[in-house]
């Protein structure tokens, strides 16, 4: 991969990461675009730019994670209640990395090569803005992040593993998850995020380490290309998400469900003429 090309996969992580239209996805789409003879940039790649933007969320949110964590750490040395809500949200974080680092690692040799076809990638791209729709349309967006309890924590985690098939997208699909449940855009996003740190670090210092051994899929591309992309990733990502913050306060996901379908019958035709390969 070249510099040009990591620049650009760079800068498109850091915008897509954080809305509901999967940055997998994207990322594989224009990777392949732009890469010698359509080759796919790969999981290594993409799961390493992703430390990227998870350090946006590490610092945007720095405030709420110093907190839960000093909770968590109080709760357990007796000296607050077990029941403090930061400490009990802690709880609930680790509870919802659960299904992702599991199905993740069963699935691991499926994720990095068949889950990876941009046919299957065009038809989560479809399949998911009609859900994201759904939720929008039947959540009562009611409940706040105070009202989580262990069985919502861990089904925002099983909808947060899903986005190990790209075109699902890690936020779009934790973030339906939170409006099925009854909780609020805001709630979701904001649970989406902070779920989404522990797995995005486990991931990537996975492949980091693959990489670094030569046994990653793509593990060709040079550290210069990579780590390029990922500051890239840091620097738009914060960006897109102190913007996506505040405009999920006022606006709906719709905007975004007619990109992500606009995008798979395109994508759909690109493949089925041949322009672009599986």
């Amino acid at each position: 991969m070249d510099l040009l090309t990591a620049i650009v996969l760079g800068i498109v992580q850091g915008l897509t990461e954080f809305l509901p239209i999967s940055s997998s996805a994207h990322v594989s789409i224009v990777g392949r675009l732009l890469g010698d003879e359509g080759a796919d940039p790969g999981a290594a790649f993409t799961a390493i730019t992703q430390l990227g933007t998870e350090a946006a969320v590490l610092l945007y949110f720095w405030r709420d994670i110093v907190r839960i964590v000093r909770a968590w750490f109080a709760s357990l040395a007796g000296r607050i209640p077990r029941n403090d809500p930061d400490a009990v949200l802690g709880w609930w974080v680790i509870l919802g990395t659960f299904p992702i680092g599991i199905l993740g690692l069963l699935l691991q040799d499926w994720i990095e090569t068949d889950l990876r076809s941009l046919w299957i990638t065009a038809t989560m791209l479809l399949v998911f803005a009609l859900v994201i729709l759904a939720a929008e349309r039947v959540g009562r967006q009611q409940r706040q992040l105070d009202q989580l309890t262990w069985r919502h924590g861990l089904g925002f985690g099983l909808w947060q593993a899903l986005a190990l098939v790209p075109g699902v997208s890690r936020s779009g699909g934790t973030i339906a998850g939170g409006l099925f449940m009854g909780y609020t855009r805001e709630a979701a996003a904001r649970y989406s995020f902070l779920l989404a740190i522990p797995a995005v670090l486990a991931s990537g210092g996975l492949q980091l380490v693959k990489v670094m051994t030569g046994d990653a899929i793509g593990s060709g591309t040079g550290w210069g290309a990579i780590a390029v992309a990922t500051v890239l990733a840091f620097a738009v990502g914060y960006a897109v998400i102190a913007w996506f913050m505040r405009y999920i306060t006022t606006h709906t996901f719709t905007p975004f469900m007619v990109y992500r379908i606009v995008l798979a019958l395109v994508l759909f035709a690109l493949l089925g003429l041949g322009v672009l390969q599986p």
